[in-house]
Formats: C-alpha cells, sequence, structure tokens
C-alpha cells in the first residue's frame, strides 16, 4: 500500500493544519483549498497580508530522525520571508543555498541556512581550473569567515566544467586550490561541500559528475571540513545505484538533495526513485546533517507549490 499522500489530500490536511492561511492569506485559501473546484493547477497569486497571523499557527509535527530543508531557489516565486512562513508553518526549520543578504531574515525565525552560498564564481568556473584559484581563494576565505560569524556551518563550491582538462589532472588542481582554503575552514568549523551534478541532462561538461571522482577528492584532501554534496536526482541520472553508494560511502557526503526523476519535479509516485527507501536508508547510517528538497514544482499556484513541498517532507520523514 502507498505511504504518499495525494497532493488534493495534502491540500485539505494543510488547510485544516491552519498554515497556507498564515502564508497565504484567508480569502487565497477559501478559494483554493475549500472550494468544490480545488486542485493544484488553480491560478493564485501572492496576498499581500501573508503571514499576519503566523505566530499564532502550530506547525505539523514531524518524526525527528531526517533534518529537513528546502532549496532557497526552487521557491523563488515567494519572498525570503514568505518562505521563512512556510518552512515554519511545516515545521521544519532550514532553508537551503542562501547568501549572507538574507541570513538575517533567516535568524528573525530562527531558520537554519543549511547550506550557505555566495562564494563560488559560478556553476562552470570551479576549482578544478587553476585560472580560478586566486579568485576563488579570496572569495572563500572571505566567506569561511562569514558563515562562521553567522554561526552556520556549510558552505557550497564547485567543481567547474572540464574545458578539455583530463580527470585526473582536474583532481590535482582541485587539491591544490582547495588545500589552501581548508585550514581556515578547520579553523573556523566551516564544511566546504561540493556539489555532484549530471553532465547527461543538465550541466554538460562538469567534472564532479560521479560519486567516484568526488570520493577520490575527499580522500587526497583528508579534512573533515571537506564533503560531499550528494544530489540523488543527479546521481540517479549519472549512475544510479544509489541506496548501496550512500551505504558503503556516507562518511563522504555531508548533505543530500532531492528531486524527481525524470524532470526534476516532485518525489511522489510519478517518477522512478523510492525517496522513503532512501531516506531510511540515509538514517541508519547515522547522518546529522541535512536532506534538502531541491525539486521544481509543477502546480501553478502558491497554494499547490506549498502543498508539494508538504508532500515531499512527508515521503521523506521516515
Amino acid at each position: 500500500m502507498s505511504t504518499l499522500l495525494p497532493r488534493r489530500t495534502m491540500l485539505k490536511q494543510l488547510a485544516v493544519g491552519g498554515f497556507t492561511a498564515g502564508v497565504f492569506g484567508s480569502s487565497l485559501l477559501h478559494n483554493s483549498v475549500f472550494a468544490a473546484s480545488t486542485d493544484d493547477t488553480s491560478n493564485a497569486g501572492s496576498n499581500a497580508n501573508a503571514g499576519n497571523d503566523a505566530k499564532n499557527l502550530s506547525p505539523v509535527a514531524l518524526k525527528g530522525n531526517i533534518h529537513h530543508s528546502v532549496s532557497r531557489w526552487t521557491y523563488g516565486d515567494l519572498s525570503i520571508e514568505e518562505l521563512c512562513q512556510l518552512v515554519k508553518k511545516l515545521g521544519f526549520g532550514a532553508i537551503d543555498l542562501v547568501g549572507p543578504e538574507d541570513w538575517p531574515m533567516l535568524k528573525r525565525y530562527g531558520i537554519d541556512s543549511s547550506m550557505c552560498n555566495g562564494a563560488e564564481l559560478n556553476l562552470v568556473d570551479g576549482w578544478s581550473n587553476p585560472k580560478f584559484h586566486d579568485e576563488l581563494i579570496k572569495r572563500y576565505r572571505h566567506h569561511i569567515d562569514l558563515v562562521a560569524d553567522a554561526g552556520y556551518t556549510n558552505l557550497i563550491c564547485f567543481s567547474g566544467n572540464a574545458r578539455g582538462i583530463d580527470r585526473e589532472t582536474a583532481l590535482q588542481h582541485a587539491v591544490t586550490g582547495l588545500a589552501q582554503i581548508l585550514p581556515q575552514a578547520e579553523k573556523r568549523g566551516v564544511v566546504i561541500q561540493m556539489e555532484l551534478f549530471n553532465s547527461k541532462v543538465d550541466h554538460p561538461d562538469y567534472l564532479a559528475d560521479s560519486s567516484a571522482w568526488g570520493i577520490e577528492l575527499c580522500q587526497r584532501l583528508n579534512s573533515n571540513h571537506f564533503k560531499l554534496l550528494y544530489d540523488i536526482y543527479h546521481m540517479q541520472i549519472m549512475e544510479g545505484d544509489i541506496i548501496r553508494t550512500i551505504r558503503d560511502h556516507h562518511q563522504y557526503f555531508g548533505h543530500y538533495h532531492t528531486a524527481g526523476v525524470p524532470g526534476r519535479h516532485e518525489i511522489d509516485e510519478t517518477q522512478e526513485l523510492n525517496y522513503p527507501a532512501i531516506a531510511k536508508a540515509i538514517v541508519a547510517t547515522g547522518f546529522q546533517g541535512y536532506l534538502a528538497q531541491e525539486f521544481i514544482p509543477t502546480a501553478d499556484s502558491q497554494v499547490g507549490r506549498a502543498a508539494a513541498l508538504a508532500q515531499a517532507v512527508h515521503i521523506c520523514d521516515v
């Protein structure tokens, strides 16, 4: 029997729980959730009074085995304050890929920046090419202090594209560059996390496109302050065997991202990954970091997108 809740059921449960009224306004809640024609593609917009009664609402109870988060960019239609309110209503306490300009708002709501960003140049100019090292070292040294001073832990980085560099030489370049910032990261208690991408569909020529390449980098750097951001969506596309990889190599994985395959959308029964089983495998390793939802919601309305996030957290809350 399926353990997934249909989107319509989730919308109704969220309405009973009250969080949609707090985040999107009571009139939107009435029109989009209680109406007989309710579905997750209703044409609804943000309400000017969003969040006014948020403090009076109770969060949804979660089991506590998984530390949940959500990627900022996938809910970019919301302001950072609206996303904070939604996160609070869903009962978890972290947002991924947030830079220093938005940290004050997260602190106002008591929400963790589970993966900080802003030090990187972009996704293609990364640590595997020495021509970018000088600028990257300067930026990461500055950002490591910002992250530590703010009381956060994780700071993302990227391998960048190959541009004709062979994989072994790229590894050597990455070690040379990253070794120059890791002593500061170790001193300040910051963990540098390199994200694994797929180079087949979304990021052509990206170097860190396999768990084996990333694990070798971790082994050569030999620091507890360098880990891999294991993106389940990307690694399913490149190599599959997700649960075995997590079981065998979890010591190198400091953070996880989700999304449905194919399409990078909701992680429900419309896609091929078994996220409850994956989440259980992560918990079984003793992992204490964050599992962040990074799917792109398909619903047209904000209420529908909120329900998609609630459903994803429910699926992974094992």
